[in-house]
């Protein structure tokens, strides 16, 4: 056991619990017997026996050096192992530094801190496509990512339908008498993809043409080309992909227990690495009904206007959704709570230097604060700094597992174990008088809430318990073998 561990346990032992005084060796005590009862009193306290904080279990009579680690023994009293509360000096409370704040009724923001993706609004993408077969004699756009603006010529295309068709054109406007031919012409042309302008150029030059110019349908980038020069196209061919990154979209990720805060028309904040120190604002546009069976998130979209094109697909982004007040509740600084796997907690200041440690029912947190839905009423002073000193004694002395459950009173008694199997859940004990529910001595069943506290109980052994109402009957939640 290194020094420091020692000097930790000395720490919480010696100074925590014994009054600001450590107990100096005065031998090597053996440990008591089971029915032993100490009489030895420390001023007015009543002290129970002595034990090593690191080896709590095994009791001895009188002070002096543990036999199992290289410290003193420290007391136990009497006013100390009442209740789930645990009791420090307030000297030592000073030194090690113990902060409270207090529990307040409210109601936490709904803040998401995520993260996502930019990507280009699919809205906003336009294809040129070849609407009759042909070849590409010219291309006027060769590199994808290439800026294009609305109406740029982008290539040539011979076409000979295309070319026929405006042969007919020419021919049907030769017979003025003849409109209905003349508009059907028009309307083939118009139809095979040639611009209104051009048709109207043709009608006017009276001659057609071998090259059929395509022009850029929307300004933006060229996010693919699908043609080369002298490649053949197909009818319905694309030739072109321009896509206008003016506006784009973010893309954020949200975890699926916080997905049904965020509705269309929430105000979101977006970030990014490559811009530091500029926040751009935006609002849910939509958020998609799929959930991602891999990362157990909901995309929500939010659209972003997109000046000097500075937002580039593929950036990735932080992502802040504002999604309003959630439900009323008891908040408490997140520091308060101490999180042991099964269950969270909060120290109770009760003042005088005791403290109860209080299981609670948490929801969500925001900001540094989390809500209680459970296990506090507000207005209590819970331990925000120095409780992992406190929770360790509360460890040493049994008072987690005597934590009264939020809503519930929790009843203590004495008996002897006459059946026990952790299989089933069965126990039957032989109890003494329980005054606070008027129980008189007796042998009853018990249900139990974890089976795995029979494990190891054999019939005749002397237990305390601890029950709490269930269902209009008693359920047993903890049992400690009696020394």
């Amino acid at each position: 056991m290194n020094t420091t561990v020692k000097l930790i346990a000395a720490l919480l032992a010696g100074t925590a619990l014994g009054g600001g005084a450590v107990w100096y060796g005065l031998g090597h005590p053996q440990a008591a017997p089971a029915d032993a009862t100490p009489a030895a009193q420390a001023g007015d306290r009543k002290v129970l026996y002595w034990y090593d904080p690191m080896v709590p279990d095994q009791h001895f009579e009188q002070p002096g050096k543990s036999p199992f680690m290289d410290m003193d023994l420290v007391p136990r009293y009497a006013d100390e192992n009442s209740g789930a509360g645990i009791r420090i000096d307030p000297r030592t409370l000073q030194n090690l530094g113990v902060r409270t704040a207090e529990a307040t009724v409210g109601k936490l923001w709904r803040r998401i801190d995520t993260v996502g993706y930019v990507r280009a609004d699919d809205n906003r993408v336009e294809f040129l496509q070849a609407r009759t077969a042909g070849w590409i004699e010219a291309l006027h756009v060769h590199a994808v990512n290439d800026p294009v603006r609305r109406g740029q010529l982008v290539a040539e295309v011979y076409s000979p339908d295309l070319y026929a068709a405006q042969e007919e054109f020419i021919l049907a406007l030769r017979h003025p008498d003849d409109a209905a031919w003349s508009a059907a012409a028009r309307q083939k042309l118009a139809f095979l993809g040639l611009p209104a302008r051009q048709i109207d150029a043709l009608a006017k030059g009276g001659q057609a043409q071998r090259r059929v110019s395509y022009y850029a349908p929307a300004g933006g980038i060229v996010s693919n080309i699908r043609v080369h020069p002298g490649a053949q196209v197909t009818a319905g061919m694309p030739i072109l992909e321009i896509t206008n990154l003016d506006r784009v979209w973010v893309t954020a990720e949200i975890v699926e227990d916080q997905a049904t805060w965020v509705v269309p028309g929430k105000s979101a904040e977006i970030t990014l690495a490559a811009l530091p120190g500029e926040t751009f604002e935006g609002r849910v546009d939509y958020i998609y009904p799929k959930l991602d069976s891999t990362t157990r998130t909901v995309q929500a979209r939010i659209v972003l206007d997109n000046p000097g094109l500075r937002l580039k697909p593929g950036m990735y982004t932080n992502v802040t959704l504002y999604a309003g007040k959630g439900e009323e509740g008891v908040i408490v600084p997140s520091e308060a709570v101490i999180h042991t796997g099964k269950r969270a907690v909060v120290l109770v200041a009760e003042g005088e230097g005791r403290f109860t440690p209080v299981q609670v029912e948490t929801g969500m947190e925001n900001n540094g604060q989390t809500l209680v839905y459970r296990g506090l009423a507000g207005g209590e002073r819970v331990v925000t700094s120095g409780q992992f000193l406190i929770e360790s004694e509360a460890n040493l002395k049994g008072a987690l597992d005597r934590l009264k459950p939020p809503g519930g009173d929790v009843h203590t008694g004495t008996a002897r174990i006459v059946a026990a199997d952790a299989g089933s859940g069965a126990l039957t004990m032989q109890h003494d008088p329980i005054p606070a529910l008027d129980w008189p001595a007796m042998t009853m069943d018990f249900a139990v809430r974890d089976k795995t506290i029979l494990q190891g109980l054999k019939p005749g052994t002397a237990v305390e318990f601890e029950m709490v109402g269930q269902d209009g009957g008693f359920v047993v939640t903890a049992i400690r073998r009696r020394p």
